[in-house]
């Protein structure tokens, strides 16, 4: 994909409201590609991290039992190599948040997340794992943030299988758009630049301004 082919697949996606104000890829185009060695290097590295991903066996609460459903024949995570759900951490490189996350867990859940291998993603389960859901109390950690980085937030109360299934293809595309060598630094800094820019949420008043 060239860079003409690249802004029109850009504009393409910008019509899907979800794609709307995408900090990261607007980084990533205000920044130099390395060249077109490195840039098809990364682009090939990408494409394997991104159909082999290995998730680590965990489940937390309900929501795990629509993790389960989705590595099931009516869904059947296999059609896109997700389907090896690893018991040890070391062999993993996707956590899924499935469910609450109790100040008790919260070490465990830190602990299996740092025997994982480098590259290694989060994805945030539920309205539970992303924001606390319904239970603000003192037993319950208000997102799962808090304890380990989180690449996507999957909302819903338990969210489907579909959903999942959606959420691990919106983290594949960013697996292939990961940048790899010196670039990605100028990258971070812009995307952090953009970020501390942007309206913060608490402004973000929608149709009741």
């Amino acid at each position: 994909m060239d860079k003409t082919e690249f802004k029109a697949y850009r504009a393409k996606m910008l019509d899907i409201p979800s794609k709307r104000g995408d900090l990261r890829a607007e980084a990533a185009e205000s920044v130099d590609s390395p060249g077109f060695l490195l840039t098809s290097v990364e682009k090939l590295a990408g494409l394997a991290q991104a159909r082999s991903l290995w998730p680590v066996t965990m489940g937390l609460a309900c929501c795990a039992i629509e993790m389960m459903a989705t590595a099931g024949p009516r869904f059947d995570l296999s059609r896109f190599g997700w389907e090896v759900f690893r018991a040890s951490p070391r062999h993993a490189d996707v956590m899924i948040v499935s469910g609450r996350v109790s100040h008790k867990m919260a070490p465990v859940i830190r602990n299996v997340y740092d025997s994982m291998p480098e590259p290694k993603w989060v994805i945030s389960m539920g309205a539970c794992a992303s924001s606390g859901g319904i239970f603000n109390n003192y037993a319950v950690v208000q997102g799962c943030d808090h304890v380990v980085p989180v690449d996507i937030y999957l909302p819903g109360c338990p969210p489907r299988p579909e959903m999942l299934i959606n959420a691990m293809l919106e983290l594949t595309r960013q697996i292939e758009n990961k940048p790899l060598f010196r670039h990605r630094e100028e990258i971070a800094r812009a995307v952090e630049a953009a970020a501390l820019a942007a309206t913060p949420l608490s402004e973000m008043k929608g149709e009741l301004a």
